[in-house]
């Protein structure tokens, strides 16, 4: 019979293999499903290479997306270390977007409102803020409901996104919708002053990747040299044992809360201002659910995130290249995306325990 059994000691190294083991089988096991597909294997491998990272044009698309899963990556590793699991950065981003374009939109007398004269640095500060703390107060219930009532945060935070999805779709048909969109349910613009600059001329990449990044070394910063990180980092491995020492559990979690939900409205607010200028509700293709696999990948580690973020949105941007040249289904991406979750669930697994054979005693009549 064979039994899991927790291993005493789990050297670094293996936390490192164990990302790398799970890329390496889910490529395999994506590999037999192009085969089965008809397409010839290596020619599809290049091709995907090639669309997400062949020239200046896929590099900008790749770090395009690669930017707001970065920040909803870290939206579900900062909540998922303290064990708060949050599933809504989906509804969180949009709500972030929401705040930007409520803030920053171009509306029938904007120029009458109060910060309308700020200096513009004042001004995007504020559509940030504004922004981040939609997406915080959006978590805030959730932590709240789960501390107090010991409500499920899981289910919670899930049916949050379609009441935030609802409510974005009431204010696009309502008092959000742009007057001059022919019809078409988005809202106004943003003011063009308050776009993020571009990186790269005539590139879709843009100044929000380099905040998403500076972000993730933030977080990471926080969670190992400050007293706050040592708390987040103790409630999330016991959280009666910190309450026993007097650790403020309650309060830790909503302040986990309010930082996760602030990093998906932060996401919602860059594809406002860096990519579509105004929202609508076929803005995020599920940057919020995609944020949890990259967070699981990357060990829930805030540098991690970057980088299986950037390997996310490759397999996402190179697979359009792949299914035009070849034919194969656009879906394969996200199969991919989801072999990756699991087998760095199962990698993980065996990082963790050790499978060891157990002989069975069988009694004497």
């Amino acid at each position: 019979m064979l039994r899991l059994v927790p291993r005493t000691e789990v050297s670094r190294a293996a936390w490192l293999v164990a990302p790398l083991a799970a890329v390496a089988a889910t490529l395999a096991l994506a590999s037999l499903l192009i085969l089965w597909a008809g397409a010839p294997l290596g020619r599809a491998w290049l091709l995907l290479f090639q669309g997400a990272f062949g020239s200046s044009f896929a590099w900008s698309e790749t770090l395009t997306r690669a930017t707001p899963l970065i920040l909803t990556g870290l939206a579900a590793a900062v909540a998922f270390r303290a064990r708060l699991f949050n599933i809504g950065a989906e509804g969180q981003l949009y709500l972030g977007a929401i705040g930007a374009v409520l803030i920053g939109g171009q509306w029938a007398g904007a120029d009458q409102l109060f910060w309308a004269h700020w200096p513009l640095w004042l001004q995007s500060l504020l559509m940030l803020a504004t922004g981040a703390l939609a997406g915080a107060l959006w978590m805030l219930a959730p932590a709240v409901l789960k501390t107090r009532f010991g409500v499920d945060e899981v289910v919670t935070t899930l049916l949050l996104n379609f009441i935030a999805l609802l409510l974005v779709s009431l204010l696009l048909d309502g008092p959000m919708k742009d007057p001059a969109a022919m019809g078409w349910p988005q809202t106004v613009a943003l003011k063009t002053e308050l776009e993020y600059t571009r990186v790269l001329e005539r590139l879709r990449v843009h100044s929000g990747l380099v905040g998403a990044v500076v972000l993730a070394a933030a977080l990471w910063a926080m969670q190992r040299y400050t007293v706050l990180g040592l708390k987040l980092r103790a409630v999330g491995a016991n959280a009666r044992a910190a309450a026993f020492v007097g650790m403020p559990v309650q309060r830790l979690a909503w302040t986990t809360a309010l930082i996760s939900g602030a990093l998906a409205g932060l996401a919602g607010v860059g594809e406002v201002a860096g990519r579509t200028g105004y929202v609508t509700l076929d803005m995020s293709p599920g940057y919020g659910y995609a944020g949890i696999v990259i967070a699981m990948l990357a060990g829930l580690h805030p540098l991690g995130v970057v980088a299986s973020a950037l390997f996310v949105a490759s397999v996402l941007v190179g697979a359009d290249s792949m299914s035009r040249a070849l034919g194969v289904p656009t879906y394969l991406a996200d199969v991919i995306v989801a072999l990756a979750l699991l087998n760095m669930l199962v990698a993980g697994l065996f990082t963790r325990y050790s499978l060891q054979r157990q002989r069975l005693l069988t009694a004497r009549a």
